[in-house]
């Protein structure tokens, strides 16, 4: 997978994506000044949502429409989306800002018409939302644009999950990541489930990861030890600015923590290879050989008190011991010799 000019995937460092979502708290200004932050905190992208209150549900004040069981509990979801969405008519500026710092942005649609005013910006992929991964007809849509897909899973169940990756492939469009996610806000650590990670990889045969709840960074490190290829994390420049998504949110130094600690992940996983650096093979030196640790007159036999398996390591090979014991040497050899073959006699 490829989004803008970064490769996501295979041996291509770890997809960083800091999400803006309600974190501009309606300013501009500090909308901007986050995707700075997030950028001097490592990002590698800003990710943004496309919606209006209208796109995401209806004006009611019925009780389907309050929330119940979250932080937001009591709510009414129509306001709630009304003071979290971010203003389309930014998009362009934010879109713009993210490009001067050195960072990729795209978005979370909603509906079909973000999707339209999406593709006018030229965004280079899409996310889908963990609460959206059943809007079959979104996600058709969204593969029918041939950019790069990276759907969230939340509240899937496995076949929520085929029908999704399979609805892309129909549209086709390959393209596809799936992230593990919690969708609890913040979510519990003892519900991250990080072997999940590995398992979507395994078995949809897809660039997994992450989109992460909880707080700190040690999921994705976890998910990053797993195999996770993107990792999502909600960002605020100041959590004193407050705001619906605030309380889960890293701020440019937990963020940056969270980074070091993924890119320290990365570099502690290394690769599989049985070969030795040439450090590695110097601290061979400490390793165990054969030697001599009594003083021996020649033609006397060596014993398992006169010869020793001992640090270091500049002797005969351990593997030797047995094979030694019995034989005679050929010389006078005296106590911290090292045991080598030219100093056995050569009995026929």
């Amino acid at each position: 997978m490829k989004i803008g000019n970064r490769n996501i995937g295979n041996d291509s460092p770890v997809f960083i994506i800091a999400e803006l979502s309600a974190n501009h708290n309606g300013d501009l200004e500090t909308a901007i000044e986050t995707i700075k932050a997030a950028k001097r905190a490592g990002a590698d992208c800003i990710k943004l949502q496309t919606y209006t209150p209208d796109t995401m549900t209806i004006d009611s004040q019925k009780s389907d429409f309050i929330i119940d069981g979250t932080i937001w509990e009591g709510r009414n979801l129509y306001d709630l989306y009304k003071e979290a969405y971010t203003p389309w008519e930014w998009h362009d500026k934010l879109m713009a800002v993210a490009k001067e710092e050195g960072l990729i942005c795209f978005s979370s649609p909603f509906d079909k018409s973000a999707v339209d005013f999406l593709e006018e910006l030229n965004t280079p992929a899409y996310k889908v939302a963990s609460f959206e991964i059943t809007d079959i007809p979104l996600i058709e849509y969204i593969a029918s644009k041939g950019k790069p897909v990276i759907i969230s899973t939340g509240i899937a169940e496995q076949e929520d999950i085929e029908l999704a990756l399979e609805t892309c492939k129909k549209a086709g469009n390959d393209n596809v990541a799936v992230l593990k996610c919690t969708s609890s806000y913040p979510a519990p650590i003892n519900e991250a489930n990080m072997i999940m990670v590995k398992d979507f990889t395994e078995r949809f045969g897809v660039i997994s990861g992450l989109s992460d709840h909880t707080l700190g960074n040690t999921v994705p490190v976890v998910a990053t030890c797993f195999g996770a290829k993107i990792i999502e994390k909600h960002f605020i420049l100041d959590k004193s600015i407050g705001g619906p998504d605030a309380s889960f949110s890293l701020d440019e130094k937990e963020f940056k923590e969270m980074v070091d600690a993924v890119r320290n992940a990365e570099s502690a996983i290394g690769s599989v290879d049985y070969n030795l650096t040439e450090k590695q093979k110097k601290g061979k030196d400490f390793s165990r050989s054969l030697y001599i640790v009594e003083d021996i007159k020649k033609g006397e036999v060596i014993t398992n008190r006169n010869v020793r398996s001992i640090r270091p390591g500049f002797g005969m090979h351990p593997k030797y011991f047995k094979d030694v014991i019995g034989k005679t040497v050929n010389k006078d050899v005296g106590k911290g010799t090292t045991l080598t073959a030219d100093l056995l006699r050569n009995d026929k």
